[in-house]
């Protein structure tokens, strides 16, 4: 009897020290699961991997058709985030240094109406086309210092995508983040996960 007991006592002990160990390695994996900014050694950023897996923000439109024919961004912004970076974001309301935003752009279909809508069994709007290139922003406060913490860079705005990119210039890019962007230069305010 006092054996039995103890035997159970040994077995309910092993199966807890089990559980510690399998919550505390998944516990550590999580946080050390997030997708981090690669450069080349030139100090290039190279294109992330598997963005379309990340969690999808929003797609703002900017039409030419509706900007006189010069909308600085003429396509749809699909915009994705690391989900490491996004997990940390909820919990925090901050940005961690390493969080990826990747912008994939892409055009409208062809113009039917005057505005540029066009009308498709759904009804008239405007209706996704051809991929056109991407933009990346990293966050590093100590690489990028100079641009409020964010780092900017274009990997070409049509396709392919660039395998690399150069960091642009604050003159390029930053500038209107800095200036018009509603939180750390980035835009929730058109993303709404952002913002609950």
């Amino acid at each position: 009897m006092v054996l039995k007991s103890l035997g159970r006592i040994a077995l309910v002990a092993i199966g807890a020290i089990v559980t510690s160990f399998v919550v505390l390695s998944s516990s550590r994996a999580q946080a050390g699961s997030r997708y981090l900014p690669e450069y080349s050694a030139s100090g290039d950023l190279i294109l992330p991997k598997n963005w379309h897996e990340w969690i999808f923000l929003g797609s703002p439109l900017t039409p030419n058709a509706l900007n006189n024919g010069k909308a600085s961004f003429p396509e749809f912004h699909n915009v994705y985030v690391e989900p490491g970076s996004y997990a940390i974001y909820k919990k925090t309301g901050e940005f961690p240094d390493g969080t990826i935003l990747f912008k994939e752009l892409q055009l409208t279909l062809p113009m039917q109406n005057p505005d540029g809508s066009r009308t498709e069994p759904s009804g008239r709007g405007f209706f996704p086309g051809p991929f056109n290139g991407a933009d990346v922003t990293v966050k590093d406060s100590k690489r990028y210092a100079a641009t409020g913490g964010w780092g900017y860079y274009n990997f070409n705005h049509h396709e392919p995508k660039a395998p690399t990119a150069k960091l642009k210039a604050k003159s390029e890019c930053a500038y209107c983040h800095i200036a018009g962007a509603q939180k750390d230069e980035v835009w929730t305010q058109f993303y709404p996960r952002l913002t609950k």
